[in-house]
């Protein structure tokens, strides 16, 4: 079903204007920090020790008194709170893990193209061949 005039205006709108003001957002560096894989499973492991730590404060609140479950409970949320940030703090990317300098730059490998690169690429495209 083709579109009508009007539709076909604001799609044209639409498209000017996000090559327009989203170009800046699509070509944004990423920088040199990443997630690590290695801290997140340690934060999510840390986060679960935190909770667990608090189910076991709530559980022994009746033995230890009100004074020692809040002390195991402020212990268990710093705990929380520690392994949220260790999972979520992008690191440093080291000399290590960068590419060698022989290898191909970034942006020559279609392969490791950012996946908006790959879709204004395949945009290109399809307004070359009409």
């Amino acid at each position: 079903m083709p579109l009508s005039e009007q539709e076909q205006r604001m799609l044209d709108e639409m498209e000017r204007h996000l090559l327009k003001h989203d170009a800046d957002v699509v070509t944004a560096p990423s920088g040199d920090r990443s997630l690590s894989y290695r801290n997140l499973v340690y934060g999510a492991l840390l986060l679960l020790v935190g909770v667990g730590g608090l189910i076991a404060a709530v559980v022994a609140s009746t033995g230890l008194g009100p004074v020692g479950s809040i002390i195991i409970g402020v212990v268990a949320f710093l705990a929380m709170l520690g392994g949220a940030m260790l999972a979520f703090t992008p690191v440093r990317r080291t000399a290590d893990s960068l590419a060698p300098e022989d290898a191909k730059p970034r942006a020559a490998r279609p392969r490791d193209a950012s996946f908006m690169d790959r879709m204004n690429d395949r945009w290109d495209r399809r307004q070359d061949e009409h």
